[in-house]
């Protein structure tokens, strides 16, 4: 089934696009930046709030919202309308972020084989090892968007000089946990894995709990996470504690 062109819309932000038969983006910007990312947060939320017969899943990128709905009961012309006329509702790039998300505190050491490429992180960022480690643990980071592995977020947005541009060459792997950076931007690894970003830390944090049958993915878009340097040693310590020493509390 071909779909009407007029459906197709190829303005300028935010744009309504369909993907595939049952799938339809809503673009709030080109580039990320805090008010695309807000934007795609807060409209997600409201379509979820809505409740309309026919939507099957929601979900966030860095600067869109996605709907997945059922074509027979929710025809893509009567769901791009709907769209519309809730985008035309308010500027969404000045919304408010949903209520009800989570802010995790997560220890992180920051020191030897824990750290292997802080220093030329710190280095390219123009700053001391010490001044890298306390900003970026000096404000609780969003959750911008889940992707690459389960449970795995994209945390910013660090201050412009840590727009590091990724490695070269891949580094083979990180471990689970690892603390990563680039494009002002910070990972905890969900998984092992290559990657062409700076390991400049290590926690013991599960993003991805596959035995976790009510919540396996820790982390949703939209909660905070800040990271607090310890030692080495306690990092260790805390690996045999409930949550590796990681806290977590409403807010919003």
């Amino acid at each position: 089934m071909a779909l009407p062109d007029a459906i197709f819309d190829r303005s300028e932000p935010p744009r309504l696009t369909p993907l595939g038969l049952d799938g339809m983006l809503v673009t709030f910007a080109d580039e990320l930046s805090d008010e695309a990312n807000r934007a795609a947060l807060a409209f997600r939320a409201e379509i979820e709030a809505q409740g309309w017969d026919g939507i099957e899943e929601t979900a966030t990128s860095l600067c869109s919202a996605f709907v997945s709905f059922d074509p027979v009961r929710l025809p893509p012309t009567d769901l791009q309308a709907r769209l519309r006329e809730i985008l035309s509702a308010r500027d969404w790039c000045a919304a408010e972020l949903p209520a009800s998300r989570t802010r995790w505190t997560i220890p992180a050491s920051f020191e030897g084989d824990h750290a292997p490429q802080l220093a030329d992180a710190a280095q390219l960022a123009g700053m001391s090892v010490e001044k890298a480690v306390r900003e970026i643990c000096a404000e609780p980071l969003r959750a911008l968007a889940l992707g690459y592995a389960p449970g795995q977020a994209y945390l910013g947005s660090l201050p412009d000089h840590w727009d590091l541009s990724r490695q070269r060459d891949l580094t083979p792997t990180v471990p689970e946990g690892a603390v990563v950076t680039a494009v002002r931007q910070v990972i905890v690894f969900a998984t092992s894995g290559p990657t062409g970003w700076r390991q400049i830390g290590m926690t013991r944090f599960k993003g991805f709990r596959p035995d976790d049958r009510d919540k396996p993915i820790t982390l949703a878009p939209g909660d905070e996470v800040q990271l607090r340097a310890v030692s080495a040693p306690e990092l260790d310590r805390l690996a045999d504690e409930p949550m590796a020493g990681a806290t977590s509390e409403v807010i919003g």
